[in-house]
């Protein structure tokens, strides 16, 4: 079964078509981030100028590769929240109009769903197992009990932990998008040179928020000397890492899971991978750095597993649901 799915809900534009949810027959994708680096974030009505200018190219472009006819398609599937609107409505209303065009199923896909359902793509995972989705504006730990259902165990109470990242790459003069830039520092420096704290929330919720105000602070009083950017990088992602995986952890073996998967654009974060991968009891699986970032072969293969249609009047949202 072939699935075409489509990915607007920031500033990735991205198209593909996946076969069983499993393996990917093409894809195409258009970045922003040179578009918004001189911003230092995603600005939503550029973002969503840039959307209608190559979507369509990009739909031309798969069907031609994959030599599909789109009427064979098992359905289209687009990313219908969360995300920012102008930006999810454009890859909807191109969905709507292929579905409509073809006489084709339409598919909504939740975002953070189909983050997870990266790891499907060449890999044997099944469920049970338990999933931290970890990106720029969402941090959760998730229960999967089946392919279709899953209970969000705990979640950030501020920033999400990429957003955190974002804004202490911005403080460092590192750049945009912040999570590579702190990732490619901290790799040379010395991750207990600077003791920052662990947001104190209990159960398996997380908090950032306090964390990026002791990054500030120290910058702050470090004024008039030599900045340690490596340092700083390395103590701000050991004290996000921790907490992401001493928590995650405890709620695999507390539900008595032995399979853990990594989700979202924090996913390909070197140091964090690495946590994971050092357990011997835990089964660890993490999607190719290409599909970390939002693509549309995550939404193809989240609509073999658990797209059901939906009418042509379905709308976008921001906030999960």
């Amino acid at each position: 079964m072939l699935y075409l799915g489509l990915e607007s809900s920031c500033d990735e534009t991205a198209v593909a078509i996946v076969e069983d949810g499993r393996k990917v027959i093409a894809q195409r994708l258009v970045s922003q981030n040179e578009v918004h680096s001189k911003f230092g974030g995603v600005v939503p009505e550029v973002a969503a100028r840039r959307h209608l200018e190559v979507i369509n190219d990009l739909v031309q472009e798969v069907f031609d590769e994959a030599k599909v006819d789109p009427r064979s398609l098992a359905g289209i599937a687009c990313t219908t929240g969360p995300g920012l609107i102008g930006t999810l409505l454009v890859g909807l209303s191109c969905a709507k109009a292929l579905a409509w065009s073809y006489d084709v199923p339409l598919l909504s896909v939740d975002h953070i769903f189909a983050h997870v359902c990266a790891n499907y793509i060449d890999t044997t995972l099944e469920p049970p197992f338990v999933a931290l989705v970890v990106s720029g504006g969402h941090t959760q730990i998730m229960h999967f009990e089946s392919y279709r259902r899953a209970s969000i165990i705990g979640q950030t109470l501020d920033d999400a932990s990429g957003e955190a990242y974002d804004k202490v790459a911005r403080l460092l003069g590192l750049g945009y998008p912040g999570g590579p830039a702190v990732d490619k520092a901290a790799a040379k420096g010395n991750p207990r040179a600077f003791h920052f704290p662990e947001g104190v929330v209990s159960g398996s919720d997380f908090s950032f928020s306090g964390l990026k105000t002791a990054v500030l602070r120290t910058v702050e009083n470090l004024k008039g000397a030599e900045l340690p950017v490596e340092d700083l990088a390395a103590s701000f992602q050991d004290a996000v890492n921790r907490v992401l995986f001493r928590k995650t952890i405890a709620v695999a073996r507390s539900k008595g899971v032995s399979k853990v998967v990594l989700a979202g654009g924090v996913a390909a974060n070197s140091d964090l991978r690495k946590r994971f991968e050092s357990l011997a009891d835990i089964e660890f699986f993490r999607p190719a750095p290409a599909l970390c970032t939002d693509n549309a072969v995550m939404v193809a293969a989240a609509a073999f597993y658990s797209g059901e249609p939906v009418p042509l009047s379905v709308s976008a949202y921001s906030r999960q649901r």
